[in-house]
């Protein structure tokens, strides 16, 4: 694990307010999840979702043409200034609840079986994976795509977007209509952990999401018309008995 992740790491445990959780009674501890068990966590599970968007517009052949030309196909235009992709692009974004147990114990153990870190790192890690949200909930965004012009295009709307003109596009919503709207947005950094979308945890002095509560939308749109829209239900977020996010 980088310095860069390890200080982010420290600054996450202020930003969030965590403490330190009870002992949890799981049929597997975490410590113990295979490589596959942790991405499961991470890519599809009550805490994570994939929402894939595909561009067919170039997929079947069709020849590149000089502007000037008559006969023009509709994708021209890209084809000219990028070059012909003749397959179905796709962009997958992975939407998790960073602030909840399971994502962050997914992460690090996958960073325990792939780097094998020192025992000092490793009892940081632990400690980080373990840590409970008090006063924030994170939502992080990964992307990957099949296509690195596509990726490039959206790694450019990620970084170069700021809280200000998310703000009012962004927001969590619970089943009975009622929003939490961005508190703060952080690029993502080298950390790898993804672009980070900040809410309070409360709202008019209680917590924003309950057992009361069937489901939570999260929904943000960049400026560039990418719209990343995950509904995720509550009453499967419970964990070690307790409701977590």
């Amino acid at each position: 694990m980088n310095k860069t992740a390890i200080s982010f790491l420290a600054t996450l445990i202020l930003v969030l307010g965590l403490t330190t959780a009870t002992a949890q009674k799981t049929d597997r501890p975490w410590a113990d999840w295979s490589k596959k068990e942790a991405e499961k966590v991470l890519e599809d599970s009550p805490w994570a979702q994939t929402q894939t968007d595909s561009d067919t517009s170039q997929m079947f052949y069709s020849p590149t043409q000089d502007p000037q030309r008559m006969g023009r196909s509709a994708n021209d235009d890209a084809r000219l200034r990028e070059g012909a992709v003749d397959q179905a692009v796709n962009v997958k974004f992975h939407v998790r609840f960073f602030s909840a147990r399971p994502i962050r114990q997914a992460l690090v153990r996958l960073m325990e079986i792939q780097q094998k870190p020192s025992t000092e790192v490793a009892a940081k890690l632990t400690s980080f994976a373990e840590l409970q949200s008090t006063s924030s909930i994170i939502v992080t965004v990964t992307f990957e795509s099949n296509d690195q012009r596509y990726s490039g295009s959206v790694m450019q709307a990620f970084n170069s977007a700021v809280t200000g003109t998310l703000k009012n596009n962004t927001y969590l919503e619970r089943s009975d209509g009622k929003r939490l709207f961005l508190e703060e947005y952080v690029p993502p950094g080298k950390d790898g952990f993804g672009a980070r979308f900040i809410f309070l945890r409360d709202l008019d002095g209680k917590p924003f999401i309950t057992r009361d509560v069937s489901e939570v939308r999260f929904y943000a749109e960049y400026s560039n018309g990418i719209k990343i829209n995950r509904r995720f239900k509550i009453a499967d977020m419970t964990y070690g008995g307790e409701l977590e996010y």
